[in-house]
Formats: C-alpha cells, sequence, structure tokens
C-alpha cells in the first residue's frame, strides 16, 4: 500500500471494499481510513458472499478490542483471513488463545525475549545485518524488498534452532501465509496457498520435534525451549509445540522486511531525515519508532465480540468479526499531530502499536527493535546517499503491509 497518502478526496463508505486487495496492491487505504475515523470509527461491512465484519480506526478503539481479551476474544482467530470460518487452531494456537492459558505459554518463552536477554544478540544480529548489506556496497541495483524477505531467518534463525539449507523454503512459505493472493507467492488459490504453507510450516516444525525426541539432542534454541514449556503443569503436546513453532515462525519472518523496506523507502523520499539520522545516530531508535509507526507491517488484527459491546458510538453483537485497524490507529490525529509526515524528531513516536497491544503484544518486539537499530545504524554508517531505482510493487494483502520489490542503488559512504 501506499504509506504516504494522496491528496484528500470525495469517498463513500457505503460502497468502500476493506477487503479489495486492490485498494493495498495499487490503491491508498490511509485515504479510506482518514475518512473514516472522522466519518464512522465503528464500520459494518457485509461482503459479497455474505460474511460480514466490524472495524475499528481511531487509536482509543483499536487498543480497546486489541487490550480486552474479555469482551474481545481471540480464540476463534486473529487474522482476517478465518473470517467466516473459525482458525481450526484456535485455543491451541499461541496467538488464537486467551489468557489464561496464553500468559501460561508465553510467559516462559518472553522471558528469553527481554530487552535485556536479547542484548547478547546484538554482535551476531550485527554480523547478519553486515553480510546482507554486502551486495550493495557494489553501487548495482539491490532489491531491498526482495532480499530484506531474508533478512529476519539470517537474524533468527540460529536461535530459533534452524539450520540454514532451510531458511529461504520456510521464508517463502511464512510469506505465502502473509499473502496468500500476491501473484509472488501464490499457488494455485487463496485457499490453496494457505493450504499448503500451513501444511509445510506445521509438518516442518512437527519433524524437526520427532527428530530431537530421537537423538536425545539438546540445545539452547527457542523451539527446544518450547519442548520444556508446562502450562498447568502439563507439557505440550507435539501437536501444540508444532503450532506454536509455527506461530513463532510466522512471527519472526513476516513484518521485519516490510518495516525495513517501507523505512528506507520513506528517508529515500526524504533525504533530509537521512541526512539527519547520519548526522546524529542517537536519533537511531526514535527512527526505528516513528519507522514502526510509518509502516505499520501487520496492519490489521481480528477479534470476536464475547457479547453486545458498545464502541466508538454503535454497538458490535456479540459472535461479530471485528478488525482493529492498526495502520489507521497509528495514523490517527488525536494522538500523533501530522501523522502523514514521516519525522524521526517525533516525540511520541514510541506510542505505535505496531507491535499490537495488550496480552498479545509482538513477544518478539525487543528482538525487532534490536534488529532494526543495528540495521539502520550500519546502514548509515555505510552508504552516504540512497536512491530508488526503479518503482516499488506493494504487497497485495489487505493483512501485511509491504512490498516485494524495492529497487535501490546506494552510494557508498566516502571516508575523510
Amino acid at each position: 500500500m501506499r504509506l504516504t497518502p494522496g491528496p484528500p478526496r470525495d469517498i463513500d463508505l457505503d460502497t468502500v471494499d476493506l477487503f479489495d486487495l486492490d485498494l493495498y496492491g495499487t490503491g491508498d487505504p490511509h485515504a479510506v481510513w482518514d475518512v473514516m475515523r472522522a466519518e464512522a470509527p465503528l464500520h459494518h461491512q457485509v461482503l459479497p458472499d455474505g460474511r460480514d465484519f466490524w472495524s475499528v480506526t481511531r487509536y482509543e478503539d483499536v487498543c480497546r478490542v486489541l487490550g480486552d481479551h474479555r469482551e474481545f476474544t481471540s480464540e476463534r482467530g486473529t487474522v482476517p483471513t478465518h473470517l467466516g470460518q473459525d482458525d481450526v487452531a484456535a485455543g491451541v494456537l499461541l496467538t488464537s488463545t486467551d489468557p489464561p492459558r496464553h500468559t501460561e505459554v508465553r510467559r516462559p518463552l518472553g522471558s528469553r525475549f527481554t530487552a535485556r536477554a536479547v542484548r547478547s544478540w546484538e554482535d551476531s544480529i550485527r554480523r547478519s545485518v553486515t553480510r546482507f548489506l554486502e551486495p550493495a556496497l557494489d553501487g548495482e541495483v539491490f532489491d531491498l524488498a526482495e532480499k530484506a524477505l531474508l533478512l529476519p531467518a539470517l537474524v533468527t534463525g540460529p536461535l530459533l534452532g534452524i539450520p540454514e539449507k532451510d531458511w529461504e523454503e520456510l521464508v517463502q512459505l511464512t510469506a505465502m501465509v502473509a499473502a496468500p493472493c500476491d501473484p509472488h507467492f501464490q499457488l494455485g488459490s487463496e485457499a490453496a496457498t494457505l493450504a499448503i504453507s500451513h501444511h509445510e510450516l506445521v509438518g516442518y516444525v512437527t519433524e524437526w520435534v520427532k527428530e530431537r525426541r530421537r537423538s536425545g539432542a539438546e540445545d539452547d534454541s527457542l523451539l527446544h525451549h518450547l519442548m520444556s514449556v508446562r502450562p498447568g503443569g502439563a507439557p505440550l503436546s507435539d501437536r501444540e509445540i508444532a503450532l506454536d513453532g509455527y506461530s513463532i515462525l510466522l512471527g519472526a519472518n513476516v513484518t521485519t522486511p516490510h518495516t525495513v523496506s517501507g523505512t528506507v523507502q520513506a528517508l529515500i523520499e526524504r533525504p533530509e531525515q537521512y541526512g539527519r539520522a547520519q548526522a546524529d545516530p542517537g536519533l537511531i531508535p526514535d527512527l526505528v519508532e516513528e519507522g514502526l509507526r510509518w509502516t505499520s507491517a501487520a496492519c490489521n488484527f481480528m477479534r470476536h465480540a464475547a457479547t453486545d459491546v458498545p464502541v466508538a458510538g454503535g454497538v458490535i453483537p456479540a459472535g461479530a468479526a471485528v478488525v482493529a485497524w492498526i495502520g489507521s490507529a497509528n495514523r490517527d490525529a488525536a494522538l500523533f499531530a501530522a501523522p502523514h509526515t514521516f519525522d524521526i524528531t517525533r516525540p511520541n513516536a514510541k506510542r505505535q502499536i505496531a507491535f499490537g497491544f495488550g496480552s498479545h503484544f509482538c513477544i518478539g518486539a525487543p528482538l525487532a527493535r534490536l534488529t532494526l537499530r543495528v540495521f539502520f545504524e550500519e546502514l548509515l554508517r555505510r552508504f552516504d546517499s540512497l536512491a530508488l531505482a526503479g518503482e516499488p510493487d506493494h504487497l497485495r494483502s489487505y493483512f501485511i503491509a509491504g512490498m516485494t520489490h524495492l529497487p535501490i542503488t546506494a552510494q557508498k559512504r566516502r571516508t575523510p
């Protein structure tokens, strides 16, 4: 999707289709969300096949929907692809459970991802980022969006316990889950793409667990750590480990590449911001937060109302699906002044909710922040300037805001 909106235009909310892939592939959903926040902060849409959902677009309402599991449950599915057909892994998959079960599984994993815990990985991450950026040093066209898909695997593959030979295949499979209608990743229909990717990813983790049990091998990887988690005092079954491992793979691979690409595009379009960060590396953590706000790579999550819930002047009926649009909330002028301005000195950028909100706040957020900080430190240290070398191709997905192609050239930084 376009991250810098076009000029204001008349929008008929009665005919808007928020599941129209063209709106995200070639269109401008921010212009639609602007009108929704102002005129219909609670919006109802019925799809041609009869499925329907409610939308919230204001920051306050999005936080409420994502943050209150008693009113809005995750246990029927949390992504729009589950609309109308409950997630078959609901109540088991980490992302599709509510507290207390969710907390019991998440807490021991979260201890591996605190800011203090991930700090010890910084040198390893820096080596991975340096390796990633090396091909751009020759000044040739470098397709950042395409290459960046592999960046999280370079960083997290060893931490998860996944051998390098499997990284590329797993990255492709997680991209298929995130954007099953994008021709870059689609295999047959949307349903077929999702079925293939789900089967292969869950099967991969299942075999990983079986092999570890056969060999008796132990290590400090996150997937191995899953085997020792005991919610309620009982160990996870192999199926539960496989599903939670699948969830972790998705979380590790899906959003960071698009945050990188979208933030770099913003800096290319605003060279003064690039120069400001290069002149003052102390601004890089702020650059990361503004990049997260600006890109909002996971642009929505879905919940279901547990009862009739009054929201934004209306009522979401019990059992109804509600989509909380994070991409809209992070551009809400009620919180972020001049929200469509990319500003690395924005004083409250850290209030962005690109990692979600509430009990399902992204467990890997400290690792993602560290990876992004190191990436931009190395990028700014190595290159005087960046330039577009062609038009970006935007992802055809109403769930993930990102790009499949962003060709750039980089001017190597001259030493004094």
